[in-house]
């Protein structure tokens, strides 16, 4: 007999998946490059060509046994001690080893960063709309609650009056993203900090530690005039989750880590933590090979230009037309207001135009839709009149 609770987890199809599906089927009816998906937020440019140059020396140059074997718990050492070394040049941060835990991306880094924090189904993590839905997949997984804070709609920042609100001696951490999956937006320097503060004063509080968990596989798709603040620096209680999936265009790969700082409250516990965790978890060994690769390669990122190039053709065009848009600071999304409060009709009738888009409703945010723009420029030049007969058609 099957698990109740995996059953109905079956039952729960992604949105973004089944929008990705159609767009599969109806280019075998119209063909393919007159189907404009902007579902799926897969990398579009290529990874570095240091990244191959690297695994095939590896593998001609290594021991078989050693670069196909287990590795360590925690990752391997020169692995984790060059990507410690390298968040010292860039965040005047004083890492080691000690500091870095390698994962199966950042989906393992969150999971095994919940598993480590949370005691039991009393315990809440909360986010913030709009979210990428894995989170509440990942929460259950702990066996705790996720709660979301509604969004602010008016530049995506905190709502902080809910926050406070909401948080409770149950809270074990809150969980941000920024850049943000699904609407681009950076929390700002003013935001961390207003964050930082009613932490601090929240954990005097109930007497005891909330962790920030700071998820941020896009944190080096960011933009002309955006700085995405280095949040332990201004929180002491904070485990990042990184990913290479985005910034070296290696989604496939699953190579991430978590940074526990020096300065966390419980951080002489934390990496047997994380190993116990991901022993439940069965995260066991991210692939040997590409974690020696990112190790070598941890200061490339793939041409992330084009991110900006297509960033700025899109939210521009769109808000000459009329479309209700806040401006992303990074990642490879628009999250623009859908043209009639039914977010869901609205990307159907997008799909008229062959305009794949997906509603804000998967994300905790109804009335909106995420449009993803890792996808050739002239994909999106190609699109635009389409938006402009699809606004054009609700003006009438």
């Amino acid at each position: 007999m099957l698990s109740k609770e995996v059953v109905e987890l079956s039952k729960q199809h992604s949105v973004i998946r089944d929008i990705f599906e159609y767009g599969m089927k109806r280019a075998k009816e119209v063909g393919a490059e007159n189907v404009f998906d902007f579902s799926i937020g897969n990398p579009s440019v290529p990874a570095p060509k240091e990244i191959d140059k690297t695994a095939l020396r590896l593998l001609k140059t290594s021991d078989p046994v050693d670069i196909h074997g287990y590795t360590s718990n925690a990752g391997v050492l020169e692995v984790r001690e060059n990507i410690a070394k390298s968040l010292n040049r860039r965040f005047d941060t004083n890492y080691t080893a000690a500091n870095i835990f390698m994962t199966i991306g950042a989906a393992a880094a969150l999971g095994i960063c919940f598993k480590t924090l949370v005691d039991g189904p009393e315990d809440d993590i909360i986010t913030f709309a709009p979210h990428f839905p894995e989170y509440a997949v990942y929460a259950q997984g702990a066996g705790c609650k996720l709660r979301v804070i509604s969004a602010d709609t008016k530049a995506f920042q905190i709502n902080f009056e809910e926050l406070e609100e909401t948080i409770s001696e149950h809270t074990k951490a809150i969980l941000i993203n920024s850049p943000n999956n699904p609407s681009g937006v950076v929390y700002s320097r003013e935001t961390i900090e207003k964050l930082a503060a009613l932490l601090e004063k929240k954990q005097k509080e109930y007497g005891h530690s909330i962790y920030i968990i700071s998820d941020e596989p896009y944190r080096e798709i960011a933009y002309d005039g955006f700085e995405v603040p280095y949040v332990p620096h201004f929180y002491d209680n904070t485990l990042v989750a990184y990913s290479f999936s985005k910034s070296l265009s290696l989604p496939g790969e699953r190579v991430g880590y978590i940074v526990a700082p020096n300065e966390a409250e419980d951080f002489d516990n934390l990496l047997p933590a994380f190993i116990a965790s991901a022993r439940l978890l069965s995260y066991v060994c991210v692939p040997t090979l590409y974690q020696k690769v990112v190790g070598e390669c941890v200061d490339l990122t793939s041409d992330l230009s084009i991110y900006q190039k297509n960033k700025d053709l899109f939210y521009n065009a769109l808000v000459d037309m009329g479309y209700e848009c806040v401006e992303p600071g990074g990642a490879f999304y628009l999250f623009p207001k859908a043209l009639e409060e039914d977010a869901n009709a609205f990307c159907e009738k997008a799909k008229e135009y062959d305009l794949l888009i997906v509603p804000g409703d998967s994300f905790g945010c109804p009335g909106y839709v995420r449009i993803s723009y890792c996808v050739p420029t002239e994909r999106i030049e190609k699109a635009l009149p389409l938006f402009k007969k699809l606004i054009d058609d609700y003006r009438k």
